[in-house]
């Protein structure tokens, strides 16, 4: 066993080791190499935070575990050692080697990166996961990022979201103007369209935002995280849907070189692992929100409100104008809006018959 030479300047390789079999004996006995290599992973989540943070978490002992020991990747919340909004940048300039967070948080750099989350009115968890990968999704997804020196990969999904906390009732879309509300993405600025405020803060600071008055309505993800982070205490009325977020897909980012650093198998490995993590959140988030919105219904200090048809109207007016906007000043967001909304016209025919009407039937029926 000898070492290898790592190249010399890449800060990225200062987390790696190597310990390589030579190569006769490789082509001889047919192994494959025995290199280790030790990551970091910057997140955009609260420690410990469940979905999201735990699943980052996952994902980084279940590439440990399928790699043989070989990554071995440290997890780093959001805050810890790169602001919870920056995980673009950090893995972008080699601060670390990977990273776990929502595309449209960079939406400022890449304008069209908010399509790999979520836009208004747009897929829903099962409509973006066949989007990417089996309709082209994630090869766009590719193209985009490789400029930046980013491979990314789905690794997550909330499901449906809640449209938010409001410190008032929302009953026509005159009450949305003036609110300020934390709200990121293309659905922050629809909501901005509509009169209010767009406010932008990570998880970790939206309870005391709330609490404050700093702003006057806040979305987070749904029942499961929003008890979390104790927000049912800090306002009282729980509008749905979320609109803004129908399937928000949740990105993992390797830095490029780091990538490249890697045998072809524990390039397979990531890949796989992913996927199964993408899942694994998706099925966690069902569950989860479906026990934590029930807890919510007992408590007789949260009022669960549906948004009012004609106001979910008007933001959808204002979604499309925003969603047209971005793509005749963005030729990636027309691409990629074209390769969305395609696919959606012909999934909203077929959920018309199938998911829609089965749920229809089975929460209407007697």
């Amino acid at each position: 066993m000898k070492r290898r030479d790592f190249v010399s300047g890449l800060a990225l390789a200062a987390g790696v080791s190597a310990c390589a079999a030579d190569d006769d004996t490789a082509a001889s006995t047919g192994k494959t190499s025995v290199e280790t290599f030790a990551w970091n992973m910057v997140t955009a989540w609260p420690p410990g935070l469940p979905g999201l943070g735990v699943g980052a978490e996952n994902l980084a002992t279940r590439l440990e575990a399928a790699t043989g020991g070989r990554l071995k990747i440290k997890v780093f919340a959001g805050g810890e050692l790169v602001p919870a909004l920056e995980v673009f940048d950090a893995v972008r300039n080699g601060t670390a080697q990977m990273g776990h967070d929502s595309a449209y948080y960079h939406r400022g750099k890449v304008a069209a990166a908010q399509y790999f989350t979520a836009v208004p009115f747009g897929l829903n968890a099962n409509e973006m996961n066949a989007w990417l990968y089996y309709g082209g999704g994630i090869e766009l997804w590719q193209e985009l990022y490789s400029p930046f020196g980013l491979v990314p990969f789905p690794a997550g999904n909330t499901g449906v979201q809640m449209l938010g906390w409001f410190n008032k009732e929302i009953l026509s879309i005159e009450d949305i103007a003036g609110l300020k509300m934390r709200i990121p993405g293309m659905g922050g600025e629809v909501m901005q369209r509509a009169g209010a405020t767009q406010v932008t803060v990570p998880a970790s600071e939206i309870f005391t935002s709330l609490q404050t008055g700093a702003v006057d309505a806040a979305e987070w993800v749904g029942p499961y995280n929003d008890i979390a982070l104790g927000l049912h205490k800090a306002a009282n009325y729980y509008y749905y849907p979320g609109f803004h977020e129908p399937g928000p897909n949740i990105e993992c980012i390797v830095n490029k070189e780091a990538w490249n650093t890697l045998p072809d198998d524990l390039q397979e490995i990531i890949r796989n692992t992913c996927q199964a993590i993408n899942m694994d959140i998706l099925s966690e988030y069902m569950w989860g929100n479906a026990m934590a919105l029930d807890q919510l219904q007992k408590d007789p200090n949260v009022e669960l409100r549906e948004l009012p048809q004609d106001v979910f109207n008007e933001l959808r007016r204002h979604a499309t104008a925003a969603i047209e906007e971005l793509s005749e000043k963005d030729e990636w967001s027309a691409r990629i809006e074209k390769s969305v909304f395609d696919f959606m016209k012909k999934s909203s025919a077929y959920q018309k018959v199938s998911e829609l009407a089965y749920l229809n039937m089975r929460v209407n029926g007697v």
